[in-house]
């Protein structure tokens, strides 16, 4: 029997939320991922400056059988068959790190522009394909730098939490390498303690830098689905979603769409956005 294939959707995945310091130029796509830039063309193909491989699009996991596993659920599977070439990317983990801190009640056109001035402020410039692009910056340049510096980037009052986050890693706080080793409550734990960092952005980190697969992030567009098609299946109250609220909810969640919930999360997410027509990259 031949090995069933899953083609992947390059624009629909660039496009969910996921990632922020991509531009389409034609018909490839060009992404800062930490200390490289991927080139994407429309079939998945990868291309870096480094000339490093990467499984950016994680084709290391098993398609048929979690596809098979959150198709369980009806709604999920009917969002599987509007978006099946969507996956979950594997990112830098420090740039999504900062990225979703950055991201914080903010819109994606903001939280492009606000990565973009931290790019060209603290990052190197380099030439790929006949473009011009700044890599993110390392922790240490981040951490050392002025606060006035950072919030010329346009961070605003996020600028303390950035600064600190970068000196967490710095330190050794918090080491990416044993966070992706340990399990979701352990990781998740850690990152909680890093200033700035909230639960619904501790749980974006896991799942798409992470290896967190049972992370499944709780904001407001989740809460909407989860109110609109679930709420017959988990208690829900949409104004007081405190943290020990949140994690009962999460468990709730893990459980009943089990231990691809992010994958889940992923689909559903992107669904409802798009329904909503919301801008993208």
């Amino acid at each position: 029997m031949l090995k069933q294939t899953f083609p992947i959707n390059v624009d629909d995945t660039i496009n969910s939320g996921q990632v922020f310091l991509w531009e389409k130029h034609d018909k490839t796509w060009y992404g800062i991922n930490g200390n490289d830039v991927l080139a994407v063309s429309s079939d998945a193909e990868i291309f870096s400056y480094s000339k490093k491989s990467y499984d950016f699009f994680r084709n290391d996991d098993d398609f048929e059988r979690i596809f098979r596993d959150i198709s369980r659920d009806h709604i999920v599977r009917s969002a599987v068959k509007k978006f099946p070439g969507l996956r979950l990317l594997r990112q830098d983990p420090f740039q999504c790190y900062i990225s979703f801190i950055v991201s914080a009640n903010s819109s994606i056109q903001n939280i492009k522009n606000t990565l973009q001035k931290i790019c060209k402020k603290f990052g190197p410039k380099i030439r790929f394909d006949k473009n011009y692009f700044h890599l993110f910056p390392d922790p240490k340049k981040i951490a050392t730098a002025k606060k006035h510096e950072l919030q010329s980037c346009g961070l605003g009052y996020r600028a303390k939490a950035v600064k600190k986050a970068a000196e967490a890693v710095v330190s050794g706080e918090i080491d990416f390498d044993f966070l992706k080793k340990s399990d979701y409550h352990v990781a998740k734990e850690s990152l909680l303690k890093v200033f700035g960092i909230g639960d619904k952005v501790a749980d974006c980190i896991l799942l798409f830098s992470l290896e967190k697969m049972d992370s499944f992030p709780l904001d407001r567009w989740m809460l909407r689905v989860l109110q609109k098609y679930y709420s017959d299946k988990f208690e829900l109250n949409m104004k007081t979603l405190t943290e020990k609220r949140y994690e009962n909810l999460h468990n709730e969640i893990v459980k009943y769409f089990g231990p691809y919930a992010g994958y889940s999360q992923q689909f559903l997410f992107k669904m409802e956005r798009e329904l909503n027509q919301k801008k993208w990259l």
